[in-house]
This record gives C-alpha cells, structure tokens and sequence, in this order.
C-alpha cells in the first residue's frame, strides 16, 4: 500500500522557495513565486505580473537546473580521471 504524504500550504511554499533560491532565482523573487506556486490557483485567477513573475523563476529555475544535471556526470567523469 503506498502512503502519501500531505504538506501544508507553507510547507509547499517552502519547498519551492528552497529550490528556486538554490538554483539562482532572487530571494524575493523567489518568495512571491513560491507563495504563488503553492496557493495552486488557476491560471485565470493569477494576476499578469504574478504570471509574469511565476514564468520567470521557473525559467531562471530550469535553466540552472538543466546546467547542473549537465556537468555533475561530467565533474564525476573527470574526477575518476585524476
């Protein structure tokens, strides 16, 4: 039987403002972003700056992301060959 966990709201918000931080996006940027990501409202009920926003740091989140898992195997290629 699989449990699932279940996460408040500030939880949640805390989990995506962790990683959106980690991988590069302003603190506050970040903070708005993940209060936004975590409130889970549809699209139609966010404003054009909190969308705006929102696609931003995801972007910003994605990018550095993608680099990362990019270059660890290459780091742990390179430093077998040492």
């Amino acid at each position: 039987m699989h449990k699932r966990f279940y996460t408040t709201l500030e939880q949640e918000e805390t989990i995506y403002h962790s990683e959106l931080f980690r991988y590069g996006v302003d603190y506050e940027k970040a903070a708005i972003a993940a209060k936004v990501l975590a409130s889970k409202k549809p699209d139609e009920l966010l404003t054009e700056e909190e969308k705006q926003l929102v696609t931003e740091a995801c972007k910003m989140w994605l990018e550095k992301h993608k680099r990362l898992t990019h270059l660890n195997p290459l780091l742990k290629k390179y430093q077998q060959v040492k």
